[in-house]
């Protein structure tokens, strides 16, 4: 395992007389939060992954850069939004654990502050609540829940106590959205979580695009991703600015990932990473 990926206990993938792995963890389907997971050099993932990764690396090797340049705005935005006071962060579609969680940059700043980690995946949520057994009772917690269903995250009794009017809170949807296909409306999904926010919180994400492709390179993620449990949809940067209608913007606005106040000048170009980052500010 890599430096940058935190060794969690994995006997629970070790089965009984050689049973197969439980029905509802489909490692015969890849899964994005897995895909994702080896783009970091991650080992909690099974050979279905790897192979529809490797598909994608051969033909756009630029996509691990792109994870990791990710991955690093994740780690700089919840810094900032500590640091701008916010101590409730929701994070939905969280992905494996690695180094510098959600939870783990914001607890740096306050100690006391409370996440939710939200993710479809039984991996996802079985690494993660063994990595946070550790973890001081109520600060952090890791709820089974789909982005596809905001009124069903609503209604979850973590988020809502982290909902309650009187500090802010920062909703965080770090590339999740480009895999809500537009058949299920992922901007009204984000308005509808939005809405419920109080005012002063602030909505974090990250979001993939073919901005910076030439056309005959724009299918080769979504192919990719047909044959995964969930479906790829690049958007431009006008789409992705629509998720952040009636949100103040901070500076430098929708951005790259490498481009968001990064910690020295960023190596990597627009067309390297090829997503699109921001944070707004609901008043």
């Amino acid at each position: 395992m890599t430096d940058d990926h935190l060794s969690v206990d994995q006997s629970w993938m070790s089965w009984a007389d050689d049973a197969p792995p439980p029905a509802e963890l489909h490692p015969e389907i890849p899964h994005p939060a897995r895909m994702y997971d080896y783009y970091l050099g991650g080992k909690d993932n099974f050979p279905a992954d790897r192979a529809a990764a490797e598909q994608l690396l051969s033909s756009s090797p630029m996509v691990r850069v792109s994870a990791r340049a990710n991955r690093a705005f994740l780690q700089r935005a919840v810094r900032e939004l500590a640091g701008l006071g916010v101590r409730r962060f929701v994070d939905v579609g969280t992905g494996i654990p690695t180094a510098g969680n959600t939870h783990e940059m914001a607890q740096l700043v306050h100690p006391d502050a409370q996440v939710v980690y939200l993710d479809n995946d039984p991996i996802v949520l079985v690494h993660s609540r063994a990595l946070l057994s550790g973890n001081a009772p109520g600060s952090t917690t890791v709820v089974q829940a789909d982005l596809r269903d905001p009124a069903a995250i609503l209604a979850d009794e973590a988020v809502r106590k982290l909902l309650a009017p009187g500090e802010p809170v920062a909703l965080l949807l770090f590339a999740i959205l480009h895999f809500i296909d537009d058949a299920d409306d992922p901007h009204a999904i984000v308005r509808e979580l939005v809405d419920a926010l109080p005012a002063g919180s602030y909505l974090a994400l990250s979001h993939g695009t073919a901005d910076f492709l030439a056309q005959n390179e724009r299918d080769r993620g979504p192919a990719v991703y047909r044959n995964a449990s969930a479906q790829l949809t690049l958007r431009s940067k006008e789409q992705v600015a629509r998720f952040f209608d009636g949100l103040e913007l901070l500076d430098p606005g929708l951005v790259t990932v490498a481009q968001w106040r990064p910690d020295q000048p960023p190596a990597q170009t627009d067309a390297h990473t090829g997503i699109w980052a921001a944070i707004g500010r609901k008043p």
